[in-house]
């Protein structure tokens, strides 16, 4: 087992079983394969059964499952163990496995390392680990975190102080994030929690866009209303409108939320119309939820230029209120109002509502007439049709068409259809390596 091809793997999804499948398996009464599995080095298999073994009081054979990964030194495998152990009550064995990655200088390690401290009593041991490492930003949250259990919010103040001072370059890197702004939300919590609520919200009432959202969040959790209201009128930022009428709606006001929303301009604009909808049709509202989506969609020049998600959204709204023939009127006006060749992107949003006034069979003829419905992710949408209307067989017939592209939909039908060998077959296919560290110890940033 090698830690590398481990962390390309599991980061990838590729020549692996992904969660949702081992999922799948131990849903589908296939508990056998997930435990073979664990020991031939499929990691999602190995964590999903360590945790089966632990709830059955089985922790010693849970252990077993994990040590092999454990030995190749992987971070992913040692902060996994960390929690099974922390969460069968072998506290010292988590810290200590821990510390081991953390002095043989993993750079993830010391934050986990600490926050295990804090957790268990050793509050003022992590702050003192954490106190040289002030200038980087996760690490200062953590020490923020920590300050609390620790008793030392002054201390933790007194070493973020002259960071809010600091003047970022153009480049966010200048100060490993750890910004100005960024201070300031980290004082801002230091106060917060010594229960200074209006030294801090001074503190955070300042034109710097990325200060926003904390002080409105912090207006919210303490029932700041009138503030709220002040901060979502002078604003145009989403943040202060959708903190203003969440407030509202925990308290029963629904018709102030929804004023709220309604009463939101400039750029919030097209992200309150969603917000606006989604609340509409959570208190039993879908058809007004429908007109606030379909005006904004109107209003827009092209839709698909940057708001498509808006469509995405109506199009569920329709379905979902069972008016998938209007849905198509109005996706059939937008689409004579683009006048040009409508991408599958967008023209996949008919298929569900074709199917549910049409039926199925229609709703994949008029996919398979489109210029892309032979395409891999084409086939993707047509076999969501097809497996949504029990026709599993039929879905991987489309999907064994684009099997290295859609290799875990197609191992998903096989695993519904108790084709489990096939389904691994399908999965154990990988994907070529990028060059990495030869031992991968350090591999903790995204391959892509």
């Amino acid at each position: 087992m090698d830690a590398t091809d481990l962390d390309h793997r599991t980061r990838t999804r590729s020549g692996c079983i992904p969660p949702e499948l081992v999922s799948r398996l131990l849903e589908r009464c296939h508990a056998d394969v997930v435990e073979r599995q664990a020991g031939r080095g499929e990691w999602f298999c190995a964590l999903a059964w360590a945790r089966l073994l632990g709830e059955q009081d089985r922790q010693a054979a849970a252990w077993e499952v994990l040590a092999p990964y454990l030995a190749t030194g992987w971070w992913t495998a040692v902060v996994a163990a960390a929690e099974l152990l922390e969460g069968w009550g072998r506290v010292d064995e988590a810290i200590e496995i821990t510390r081991v990655r953390m002095e043989a200088g993993h750079p993830m390690a010391l934050e986990s390392y600490t926050r295990l401290l804090a957790r268990h009593g050793r509050a003022e041991e992590a702050f003192t680990l954490l106190r040289p490492h002030i200038g980087e930003l996760s690490l200062a949250e953590a020490l923020v975190d920590v300050a609390a259990s620790a008793g030392r919010h002054e201390e933790a103040a007194a070493l973020l102080a002259p960071r809010a001072e600091h003047e970022c370059s153009d480049f966010s890197w200048c100060c490993r994030g750890l910004s100005r702004d960024m201070t300031t939300g980290l004082l801002a919590t230091l106060l917060e929690r010594q229960g200074r609520v209006e030294e801090a919200i001074a503190l955070l009432h300042t034109d710097r866009t990325s200060t926003i959202d904390h002080r409105e969040q912090l207006l919210a959790r303490h029932g700041r209303l009138d503030e709220l209201r002040a901060a979502a009128a002078a604003d145009d930022s989403r943040y202060a409108v959708q903190r203003l009428a969440g407030l509202l709606e925990e308290r029963g006001d629904v018709e102030g939320a929804i004023a709220a929303y309604r009463q939101a301009d400039g750029a919030a604009v097209h992200a309150s119309a969603w917000e606006l909808a989604q609340l509409l049709a959570r208190h039993g509202r879908g058809d007004e939820a429908i007109e606030v989506l379909r005006v904004r969609t109107e209003a827009q020049t092209d839709v698909r230029t940057g708001d498509d998600w808006i469509l995405h959204a109506l199009s569920d709204l329709y379905l979902d209120q069972g008016r998938p023939h209007d849905g198509l009127v109005h996706l059939d006006a937008l689409a004579t109002a683009y006048g040009d060749a409508e991408g599958w992107e967008s023209y996949r949003l008919r298929l569900r509502l074709i199917a549910a006034r049409d039926g199925v069979d229609e709703a994949i003829a008029r996919a398979r007439s489109h210029p892309e419905g032979t395409t891999s992710y084409a086939a993707q949408h047509v076999a969501e049709l097809l497996t949504g209307a029990g026709r599993t067989e039929e879905a991987v017939v489309v999907l064994e068409q684009h099997a290295p592209a859609n290799s875990h939909d197609l191992a998903a039908c096989l695993i519904d259809l108790g084709r489990v060998e096939e389904a691994l077959a399908v999965l154990s296919r990988r994907t070529s390596r990028r060059a990495g560290p030869v031992d991968g110890r350090w591999r903790d940033a995204s391959p892509f």
